[in-house]
């Protein structure tokens, strides 16, 4: 089995540094999955390159993507779409009789 050089596991390592993450603060073991519990509060980690440490601290689910998503795309401008003209295209009907 071939291994990666150790230099780009590294360069790979520190790609992440600075990622965010939101973990759900939910008691016991529930389910921690963002979409089951959105009005639950999160804990911002950061990514310091060898654990997740403490970043910051959200009221639930959209205040956490907001932290996390900083900066929206915007959404592309709607393509006029082409209308369909008469042809004899494999999938258009063909004529009705007069």
């Amino acid at each position: 089995m071939d291994e990666e050089p150790l230099s780009q596991w590294a360069e790979r390592r520190d790609a992440r540094i600075g990622q965010l993450r939101a973990v759900p603060l939910v008691t016991g073991d529930g389910p921690r999955a963002s979409h089951l519990n959105p009005d639950a509060p999160r804990a911002i980690q950061r990514w310091n390159g060898h654990l997740w440490e403490a970043h910051g601290f959200a009221a639930n689910l959209a205040e956490a993507r907001l932290i996390l998503f900083p900066h929206p795309e915007a959404a592309p401008a709607p393509e006029a779409t082409p209308k369909l003209g008469t042809g004899t295209g494999r999938h258009r009907k063909p004529p009705t009789p007069a």
